[in-house]
């Protein structure tokens, strides 16, 4: 059985992220992962704060900071965030590790004896106010191709085009704001991407095929214009140095590679720093080098498609070393506030720390997975936000088990009560519930995320619809024995959504699964035929009522949200 390799794009260290981040990478590569080991397969999931670059300089400089002390706290703040939404790594490293230092010395090493990487004379926007060359993040302008007037010299923000810093109208130092610029003849490497295109080519026709097309059109478009030679190498203080025993003269001047070669880098850098940590037990070469036992897979926004189908690829294929490649391509639109896009840069929408200081993880969680961005752009509204909370969780799920759970103990007592045999109406609801298992687990297999949170979504409502039929309430009247034996079969589904749910809302399917005290409960999944028996918590069992698992949105809450964070104006 394959082992199951899951990378979400590094979170730029400047700064808490947004919804539109999460929703785009790490939570869906969360929710991903946690499915694979409920179902058995081994998952190793990895991320990383990307901490190299103009954005970290940039972000130390304003919060007065040295970059280094600036970017340790910058991941501890991230880290914390992640945590609060329950993303379950298996390690969450630092693209400034000693483990990427050296991991990425050694790829351009390998690319520079393969003939991949040459040394040129370029002219580069030199700042006179500032007294230094600027790399392309430190020169903003105006896009020639959209008019966005906060483009950077290297790609724009607005349009996603890439960019050549002297593409830029009116162009100033993001330092200084000056526009005394010049531009000056400087050496750098370059990664010679226009030779390693055929073969990048193939390999896209050979494991692209079955990508999403978001993910796929993207690369293919990059190929089709052709892969020009890449600077892989900047002007910074603060980066990967360019190692001395290769390129002596560049050394001596502080070249740091280009943050875009050292980021999917750390992808193995964090795998070799979580090794680190139980070296007799853990092995990251056999995830990454001559790994033919590993499907990868990727999660990324759409801005981050061509790094990672195109120039991480083409640097792996350079090396000429047997190195893991990704698998599959899951690449996501945006999700944009009030049809506005978020925006770190600019604060624009819901930050993901304010998020977990209005509720908690499981309303975002399952919102952003149920409404992702995978065939278009999604608008984020508060009202879209309530609705879906109130509907599909305090209503359809929480519900159900608060009513189950306390009309139960009322009528019967603190243990399941026994009731009649299982009659025609428990056969139909197992047959359906099995169905909808079923349907759910494909689409997860897929990583078809808004289908597989609609399955969800109908098992839950299928216990709703059992309970509405049975009406125990009634029941109970002419009929205690079998009242007993539909809220039984109510709390066996209670269990089932608890398993199911848990990659959507892991805090509430906790809460739900601890409401029954049975010994040696250590199901991880629900098969086929223990969905149609619905025999999880036998008669007898001893159970509590949870609190409340969601409270309803009120319009008093809306009202506060949008007074905080905007509305439909589309500004935040």
């Amino acid at each position: 059985m394959a082992r199951h390799l899951i990378t979400s794009a590094l979170p730029y260290i400047n700064g808490i992220k947004h919804l539109g981040n999460m929703v785009g990478s790490m939570l869906p590569a969360d929710v991903y992962t946690r499915f694979l080991r409920q179902t058995g397969r081994e998952a190793l999931y990895i991320c990383a704060t990307d901490e190299h670059g103009t954005p970290a300089e940039l972000a130390a400089k304003e919060a007065a900071l040295p970059v280094a002390e600036f970017c340790a706290q910058q991941h501890e703040a991230q880290k914390a965030v992640y945590d609060g939404f329950a993303l379950s790594f298996d390690y969450f490293g630092r693209s400034s590790s000693p483990e990427n230092r050296e991991i990425t010395q050694h790829f351009a090493r390998q690319l520079q004896k393969n003939g991949f990487i040459e040394e040129r004379s370029i002219r580069q926007v030199y700042s006179l106010a500032d007294g230094r060359f600027l790399p392309d993040r430190y020169i903003v302008g105006t896009c020639p191709h959209c008019g966005y007037d906060k483009a950077r010299g290297d790609q724009c923000e607005n349009c996603t085009r890439v960019l050549d810093p002297t593409d830029l109208i009116d162009a100033r130092s993001a330092i200084s704001g000056s526009g005394e610029l010049e531009v000056r003849e400087t050496k750098h490497l370059f990664l010679l991407q226009s030779k390693l295109q055929g073969e990048v080519e193939a390999w896209i026709d050979e494991h692209g095929k079955d990508w999403p097309v978001l993910a796929s059109s993207i690369a293919r478009k990059w190929l089709t214009e052709g892969l020009n030679d890449r600077a892989i190498t900047r002007d910074l203080d603060w980066g990967v140095p360019v190692p001395a025993d290769t390129w002596p003269e560049l050394a001596a001047e502080g070249k740091v590679f280009y943050v875009w070669f050292d980021a999917p880098i750390e992808y193995i850098g964090a795998t070799k720093e979580w090794a680190s940590q139980d070296e007799a037990n853990r092995d990251w070469k056999s995830w990454w080098y001559e790994a033919d036992d590993v499907r990868y897979t990727q999660f990324m926004a759409k801005d981050n498609v061509p790094f990672h189908t195109v120039m991480f690829p083409a640097t792996e294929l350079g090396t000429r070393e047997p190195w893991k490649k990704v698998d599959y391509v899951k690449a996501f639109n945006w999700l944009t506030y009030y049809g506005g896009k978020f925006s770190t840069s600019q604060k624009r929408g819901i930050f993901t720390d304010a998020a977990l200081e209005i509720l908690p993880a499981d309303y975002w969680r399952y919102f952003l997975i149920a409404n992702a961005p995978e065939s278009d752009d999604t608008s984020f509204t508060w009202e879209h936000f309530a609705a879906s909370v109130n509907k599909d969780l305090a209503d359809t799920l929480g519900n159900f088990v608060n009513r189950v759970l306390s009309f139960s103990r009322k009528r019967f007592g603190d243990n399941v009560p026994a009731g009649n045999e299982e009659g025609e109406a428990e056969a139909q609801l197992g047959h359906q519930i099995a169905e909808l298992l079923a349907e759910y687990e494909r689409h997860m297999e897929e990583l078809q995320f808004r289908k597989a949170a609609q399955a969800l979504r109908a098992l839950w409502s299928a216990g709703n619809s059992y309970l509405e039929t049975k009406a125990p309430w009634l029941e109970i009247k002419t009929d205690p024995e079998g009242a007993a034996l539909t809220l039984r079969t109510a709390m066996n589904l209670i269990h089932l959504y608890a398993v199911v749910s848990e990659p959507f809302i892991p805090a509430s399917a906790a809460a739900m699964r601890s409401a029954f005290q049975l010994e040696g409960d250590t199901a991880t999944w629900v098969t086929q035929d223990e969905a149609r028996s619905l025999t999880f918590v036998p008669a007898g069992t001893p159970f509590t009522v949870p609190p409340v698992l969601f409270a309803k949105i009120t319009e008093d809450d809306l009202a506060s949200y949008v007074e905080r964070f905007g509305g439909g104006d589309g500004e935040a």
